[in-house]
């Protein structure tokens, strides 16, 4: 490899493949996954929010591999497919009809909860139960947050993910380059509310 590689939305120099190697070489017993953190963590690559970006590095790794400039160890587990249909499990919501004030509601609650294992269930519950596309799962970078009242009643979801890498029409009525699109992107969120 003597050109520059873009791999998910990375410039790589040979030295950057060299130093994949060296990494794979020195620690044969690590996983995928520790390959791609200690790999981020080198490279400080990061969101906008700061954290590693893990499943990017991860992603470029296998991208990498598959090209043949560097060999992967074996996976140790088999990935799960969370986006097959039936994982999200179904719920009875209290469907009566809201009449009122939205004083009457109070408080009403906006909450961050992509921390949370059961609100983030009751939350892919919902999506799948009330969104005209349904929901089979989030794919990149998200945040979630539900909507509440007094009682704690689910009024609404609301879901930010990272935008498309690459999307023409977008990126044409923006008029962006590709430079610009690479350090601009992480301002564009795309939502998914019901």
């Amino acid at each position: 490899m003597s050109e520059t590689l873009m791999v998910q939305g990375r410039r790589l120099v040979q030295s950057d493949i060299f130093q994949i190697r060296r990494l794979l070489a020195e620690n044969p017993s690590w996983s995928r996954r520790r390959l791609s953190e200690v790999l981020a963590q080198e490279w400080s690559w990061r969101n906008a929010s700061g954290r590693l970006k893990d499943m990017a590095t991860r992603t470029l790794l296998l991208k990498l591999d598959t090209r043949g400039l560097i060999e992967l160890p074996p996976r140790r587990r088999t990935p799960s497919n969370r986006m097959a249909e039936g994982r999200v499990s179904r719920q009875a919501w209290d469907m009566a009809a809201i009449a009122g004030t939205l004083h009457q509601l109070d408080p009403v609650v906006v909450q961050e909860i992509s921390g949370d294992a059961a609100e983030r269930r009751r939350f892919a519950a919902a999506l799948a139960g009330f969104h005209y596309l349904g929901y089979r799962g989030t794919v990149g970078e998200n945040v979630q947050y539900a909507v509440t009242d007094g009682t704690g009643r689910l009024l609404a979801c609301m879901l930010f993910g990272a935008p498309a890498w690459k999307c023409r029409a977008r990126d044409e009525f923006i008029g962006w380059s590709a430079e610009q699109r690479q350090r601009n992107l992480c301002m564009l969120p795309i939502t998914r509310a019901f």
